[in-house]
């Protein structure tokens, strides 16, 4: 069975700092951009929900306090596991004040967590980010009214551009406790009264919490209070009795008394001033577009045709032709060969410089093949991530993703994928039912590259040919979305309702792009190298005992029978099970020097995309899913790989096809 998320409280660094500062607030409000600004520790901001997952913690020294910043609320019930971790900081952490970063164009939405926030009695200071469209919309709003209306500070900042730090700092050094009282539903009221007494102490006020499990399901009260305890019951009746006693849902109820004091707010504290705020007949025909079936889908087909340029064409082809063969085949690796020649100790020179040498094969494979791919890749993958096209992917994609037991939240984890796979499959939390969860794992883990492997799938189609490469994304896309199919009608559950907000689309901040490429390729060359250089010592190991070719004729009926391919792919197989992109970059190399035809590559390339996930993804899986269904998933996908590139190669034979 899968494992249960564990309900203990919240462990951070920088326990000693007291008060701590809690970031709160929807998502792609800015939140985790604030948070940079006011900690300078650098964290992956992107135009799309789903990118925080879990709580960080970092330090300012101006305001002397741990600042935390937590996964986006969608709304004031928690509804998916990276909501419940915001609620579950809220409830297990000394907090001594709390920052909600919201966003100026959509006032109504911000206020409505602001009316909850009240509610818990905390020290609070609202921040209106993205002020700046706002303000193109013809949004005026006049802050020091609204904070008087509050009883707490409110501050207009652009995060993006650090606009309004300073005026933030000064707020964050006197937080207030809003003196606003929500007037609900006497029968709300006394409900959440009785509720209240008997809920544990908490940081925030017991009222709070009451109304937040009188407007949630009842599997809150279970993660609150326990399964089955004598609290646990006494809540369930007293929600059960109040709702008997209303005819609207309750939840309804408290959010229509909110929401009647947001739009009294609204009313006395902003202007809109005519002839501004229209978007442009381009951006509303450009959404329209975008979230069609057929124009959505002819838009990612255009979007994929300039990564496969710029990735594969220019990248993988020319910059990585240039770095291999100029700067390490001309500049780097003779002289070093040269010199160590005459080292007295053959072993030794071997281990550095020989066929599995770290130099000339783990180095010279991570740096001069795979870095610059990588590079590229991420710096694609960052300039979508702004431009708020992903949210739009979503909405295109949901109905299709209905049909493998998804909704459109599930393309978050698989786009994060195309990243990295450990990193997605953490992500997966973000889903709202153990099914979901199920399902994008086992999609993730069998067929979606991560970003080295794509930039070199990527690189070696630029040589195959670009239709090559739209056959193999629909056989892949085929075999994803049947397995998908095959796994939802096994698992019993119903796909959940899917809602999203659209952001509006963002020319991307050069500044931003380059930020995040440079942190995701610092990541690259800080944990995947040394895999790279693991990798090639256990290959310069078994060779040197004999095992690598034992090894190679136990596997030869399947490499080159099964698959009919090289012997030698059998060295790239071993590898992928430490790392993927360590095979693509094994099998690129190996087509670059005229060892795999085209035809040997198309289905190289198929069952390395399909093969097991590296180690440490398969750990993550393991632990995400727990041990049956992650062991169960792991086996699978290996039979699978197997099983597909074997018939994908008879019938491309079969049929004669030729690339």
């Amino acid at each position: 069975m899968e494992k249960d998320v564990k309900k203990e409280p919240v462990s951070l660094p920088g326990a000693a700092l007291n008060p701590r500062l809690v970031l709160v607030g929807h998502p792609n409000v800015g939140k985790s951009k604030i948070f940079t600004m006011l900690t300078g520790e650098y964290v992956i901001v992107s135009n799309y929900p789903g990118t925080t997952i879990e709580v960080r913690c970092g330090q300012t020294a101006e305001l002397d306090c741990c600042v935390l910043d937590t996964p986006g609320l969608a709304g004031v019930v928690p509804r998916s596991e990276e909501e419940r971790v915001t609620l579950q900081t809220l409830l297990t952490q000394d907090v001594g004040a709390v920052l909600q970063v919201g966003d100026a164009q959509n006032l109504p939405r911000t206020l409505l967590l602001t009316m909850a926030l009240i509610d818990a009695d905390v020290p609070m200071v609202l921040d209106l980010n993205i002020a700046d469209e706002a303000e193109k919309k013809g949004y005026v709003i006049d802050t020091a009214r609204l904070s008087k209306s509050l009883g707490i500070p409110v501050v207009l900042t652009v995060a993006t551009q650090g606009k309004g730090r300073r005026e933030l700092i000064d707020a964050l050094r006197k937080p207030a406790r809003s003196p606003l009282r929500i007037s609900y539903d006497p029968r709300v009221e006394e409900s959440a009264s009785e509720i209240a007494a008997l809920l544990p102490r908490y940081p925030v006020s017991g009222r709070a919490v009451a109304l937040t499990l009188l407007s949630g399901d009842l599997s809150l009260v279970d993660d609150l209070l326990g399964k089955g305890t004598p609290e646990s019951r006494a809540v369930r009746d007293i929600v059960g009795r109040t709702q008997a006693r209303v005819l609207e849902p309750l939840s309804r109820i408290i959010l229509e008394a909110r929401m009647a004091l947001v739009e009294r707010l609204i009313r006395e504290c902003v202007t809109h001033q005519s002839g501004k705020g229209f978007r442009s007949s381009f951006a509303h025909e450009l959404d329209r577009f975008s979230t069609h079936p057929l124009g959505g889908a002819l838009l990612m087909l255009g979007i994929l045709y300039v990564i496969y340029e710029f990735v594969g064409v220019f990248t993988a082809g020319m910059v990585v032709d240039f770095v291999q063969e100029v700067v390490f085949g001309q500049w780097l690796l003779p002289p070093i060969v040269e010199s160590l020649a005459r080292f007295p100790y053959p072993l030794v020179r071997d281990f550095l410089v020989g066929p599995y040498g770290q130099i000339t094969m783990g180095i010279t494979y991570s740096i001069a093949i795979v870095f610059p791919t990588v590079t590229a890749f991420y710096i694609v993958f960052s300039f979508l991530e702004d431009t708020g096209y992903l949210p739009r992917l979503e909405v295109m994609i949901n109905r299709l993703f209905a049909l493998i037991g998804l909704n459109g939240k599930a393309i978050i984890p698989i786009v994060l994928g195309f990243g990295c796979g450990t990193m997605a499959a953490v992500v997966t939390r973000i889903l709202e039912t153990r099914r979901e969860r199920i399902i994008a794992t086992l999609i993730l883990a069998l067929g979606i590259p991560c970003a080295p492997q794509m930039g070199l799938i990527l690189g070696m189609f630029a040589r195959i040919g670009f239709m090559a490469l739209l056959l193999f994304v629909a056989l892949l896309a085929l075999q994803l979305m049947a397995t998908g199919w095959l796994a939802s009608k096994l698992l019993p559950g119903q796909t959940p309702a899917f809602i999203t907000e659209l952001p509006p689309y963002r020319l991307p901040e050069l500044r931003n792009v380059a930020g995040k490429t440079a942190y995701r390729s610092y990541w690259f060359v800080r944990e995947v190298i040394p895999w790279f250089l693991l990798g090639t010592a256990l290959l310069f190991v078994a060779d040197r005992a004999g095992g690598l070719d034992e090894l190679k004729r136990l596997l030869n009926p399947v490499v080159t029978g099964f698959l009919n391919l090289p012997s030698l792919t059998t060295e790239g197989f071993i590898l992928g099970v430490l790392r993927r992109e360590y095979v693509a970059a094994f099998f690129f190399d190996m087509y670059g020097r005229g060892l795999l035809d085209n035809l040997q590559a198309f289905v190289a390339t198929m069952v390395m995309t399909l093969f097991v996930p590296c180690v440490s993804n398969t750990f993550v899986i393991i632990k995400e899913r727990g041990v049956l269904v992650g062991t169960g998933i792991i086996v699978f996908v290996f039979v699978y790989a197997i099983a597909a590139g074997g018939v994908l190669n008879a019938v491309l034979r079969t049929l004669h096809v030729t690339f």
